[in-house]
C-alpha cells in the first residue's frame, strides 16, 4: 500500500519525511521531489533495495543508478580523490541541477549498476529532498519514470507510472525546473559534459576556467 503526503502542508510534510525515512531505513523505495524531476530512490548501500529500484523502472544494471546527497561533507567518503575539478563545480552549482561523474572510493559495499569505478553524485535544491537526505544518508535515486516513458514532473505522474512500487510519495508540487540535470564526466583525463540539461554547458565551462567546446 502506498500513500502519498502533501509536502506543501507543514503536519503532512512531517509525517510524509518521518514515512519516508523508515521506508528508506527498511528497505523500501520512495519517490520524492527535486529541483529537476521527481525522483524514486532508496537507501545507496542497500543492494537489495537498487536492485528493487531498477526493477520498477524495467531497467538493468547498464543504465546505473545515480546518488544524491543532503551535504558538501558527504561526497568526501564516496570518492576515491577529491579532485579540484569536483570542488569547483561542487561549489559552483550545488545545491543545484549539475551531476557528476567521478572516481568512487574503492571501499565502499554497494552495487548501483555496471559503473565500472565511478559514481554519479548530485546535491538536489529542494528542501524536502534535502531534509530527507540528511536523515537517510547518500540515496541512490534515480527518474520515477519507466524506463522509456516521460518523466514525472509531478507526484501523479510518478504514480501513475510507478503504483505500488514505491511505499511512500512525498509531493513538493510541479518541480520548478522540469528538465534533468546537466551531467559533467570528472572520471577521466579531462571534464567531459556527458548531457546539457539544467545548468547550461557554457556556464559550466565558465566555472571550470575553460573553453566550452572543450567539453565535448
Amino acid at each position: 500500500m502506498s500513500r502519498i503526503y502533501n509536502c506543501l502542508n507543514p503536519e503532512d510534510r512531517i509525517n510524509g519525511l518521518s514515512a519516508a525515512v523508515s521506508s528508506v531505513k527498511g528497505g523500501g523505495l520512495v519517490v520524492l521531489p527535486t529541483d529537476t524531476l521527481y525522483g524514486i530512490g532508496c537507501d545507496a548501500f542497500d543492494n537489495r533495495a537498487v536492485a528493487d529500484l531498477l526493477r520498477a523502472k524495467h531497467r538493468g544494471p547498464d543504465m546505473p543508478v545515480p546518488v544524491l546527497v543532503g551535504s558538501w561533507d558527504t561526497v568526501h567518503g564516496l570518492v576515491r580523490d577529491n579532485q579540484p575539478a569536483a570542488r569547483t563545480l561542487i561549489e559552483a552549482f550545488w545545491p543545484g541541477g549539475l551531476s557528476i561523474v567521478v572516481a568512487q572510493a574503492p571501499s565502499l559495499p554497494w552495487n548501483l549498476g555496471d559503473t565500472r569505478g565511478t559514481v554519479m553524485l548530485r546535491m538536489p535544491l529542494h528542501p524536502v529532498a534535502i531534509e530527507l537526505l540528511r536523515e537517510t544518508g547518500p540515496m541512490a535515486v534515480s527518474s520515477a519514470n519507466i524506463s522509456g516513458q516521460p518523466p514525472a514532473t509531478t507526484v501523479e505522474d510518478a504514480r501513475q507510472q510507478l503504483g505500488t512500487t514505491a511505499s511512500v510519495y512525498l509531493d513538493g508540487g510541479t518541480c520548478p525546473t522540469a528538465m534533468p540535470s546537466s551531467i559533467v564526466d570528472l572520471s577521466g583525463a579531462r571534464p567531459r559534459l556527458l548531457r546539457e540539461g539544467a545548468v547550461p554547458a557554457g556556464r559550466i565551462a565558465e566555472a571550470l576556467g575553460i573553453a566550452p567546446e572543450t567539453l565535448s
